[in-house]
């Protein structure tokens, strides 16, 4: 690796966050008669103190999770956007199986609920990677349409036959059993869930997999060479359903725990977004699983401090994903600056 490539490496992530910065300040001036002041309260809100660092983190799981179900199936070059619905529908199945066991003990009721989650999630992504590999159906449309599908029987399921009688016509469900919650710990005033671990130890996992395993690198002559890849033996169709499959597990994983431990039972809108983020994180990060990583914590972290902005700056919950937005544009803009500048 020469020199000029590693300074790229980490001049252009820093150069990104200096100009997005810049156009935050641009965004809260516009907004809020003290943007310093403004961005300062953000930055205090997401990582301030251990409870601020807690909820960071929370938003930041699921949004790692949808990131790394993006950056998979890329990797043989399938542009997925189903991480929503996958979501959706893992924590629709996993919820399923909470309330067919509701008082079980945890030793029966979680590997229950996570084993439905993962299954539901992986059925939703398999569903276009088969349809890819046989049909040739574009993935990226199928995904985007499940993710309406998903979100439909929810919706369906919490205002109709799984509503609780007793939340006074609230849609949603009877609240998860303690059993059902996943286990957390507490370091020096930040809480951290174990699903956060999980999603870190599922990156390296997969970077592994990816960088220096033999699928990996089937994976990389798919995308780059799909008729030499038939040649060399390797199976696009297999291949297809199972990346896709298992990146609707990652998702899915998410989806019941946002029920589970956020929530608290299945309800409408049990995500804000967090498909969405975590395609723009997946593809900020270059489908590199360990830059997902600190990608999502500066994610979860804008997500986390709209309440800050409501509060200090009367800005609404939406300023955030213009935040989001403004983060990706910076990032495309000065890589296509840059890749102008050598042309």
């Amino acid at each position: 690796m020469t020199e000029p490539s590693v300074l790229r490496r980490y001049t252009v992530p820093l150069a990104a966050g200096v100009l997005f910065v810049a156009v935050a300040l641009a965004f809260f001036a516009l907004n809020a008669p003290a943007p310093f002041a403004v961005f300062g309260a953000m930055v205090q809100g997401a990582y301030g103190d251990g409870f601020a660092l807690s909820i960071s983190l929370v938003k930041a799981t699921p949004i790692l999770l949808c990131a790394l179900s993006v950056a998979l199936p890329a990797r043989m070059g399938l542009i997925t956007v189903g991480a929503e619905g996958q979501l959706y529908f893992g924590a629709l199945t996993g919820t399923g199986a909470v309330l067919g066991l509701l008082h079980a003990p945890a030793w029966e009721l979680l590997p229950a609920m996570l084993g439905a989650a993962l299954a539901g999630g992986a059925l939703w992504g398999a569903v276009p990677g088969l349809l890819r590999a046989r049909l040739s159906v574009n993935e990226t449309i199928v995904t985007i349409l499940l993710n309406y599908v998903a979100i439909r029987l929810v919706d369906f399921v919490v205002y109709g036959p799984w509503k609780n009688a007793a939340n006074l016509g609230w849609p949603a469900t009877v609240s998860f059993p303690a059993a059902a919650v996943f286990p957390a710990f507490t370091v020096h005033g930040t809480t951290v869930h174990a699903e956060f671990l999980v999603a870190c130890a599922a990156a390296a996992a997969l970077h592994g997999l990816v960088s220096r395993s033999r699928w990996g690198l089937s994976l990389t002559l798919l995308r780059s060479n799909r008729r030499a890849a038939s040649i060399a033996g390797v199976n696009y169709a297999r291949n297809a359903v199972a990346v896709m499959a298992i990146a609707g597990m990652l998702a899915g994983f998410a989806g019941i725990m946002q029920a589970a431990d956020v929530q608290g039972r299945l309800q409408p809108d049990i995500s804000v977004g967090y498909g969405l983020s975590g395609f723009l994180v997946a593809w900020l990060a270059g489908q590199n699983f360990l830059r997902i990583i600190p990608l999502s914590l500066l994610m979860g972290g804008l997500t986390a401090s709209a309440d800050a902005l409501q509060l200090f700056a009367q800005l609404p919950f939406a300023s955030t994903v213009v935040l989001q937005g403004l983060l990706f544009g910076s990032v495309l803009a000065l890589n296509g600056w840059l890749r102008r500048s050598k042309a």
